[in-house]
């Protein structure tokens, strides 16, 4: 198990994709953004459709935003 008293508290606030900073021309952000106002039933076909070949979100990097433990 994990001791809560390693994570720093500042870490585990805000779980939201603005949070996480990194750079903003990644795919991951084009995709956030056009997904943050769908909402409901709705959300399946537009992430699906964001899967398909023809998206242009942007660089794919491989950065982590993972908590490290030693």
């Amino acid at each position: 198990r994990i001791k809560p008293q390693i994570i720093p508290p500042e870490q585990l606030l805000d779980n939201g994709y603005e949070a996480k900073g990194g750079i903003t021309n990644d795919y991951g952000n084009r995709a956030h953004q056009d997904l943050i106002v769908t909402r409901g039933a709705g959300f399946r076909k537009e992430k699906n459709k964001k899967k398909r070949g023809s998206y242009r979100g942007g660089e794919i990097t491989m950065q982590s935003h993972s908590i490290k433990f030693t």
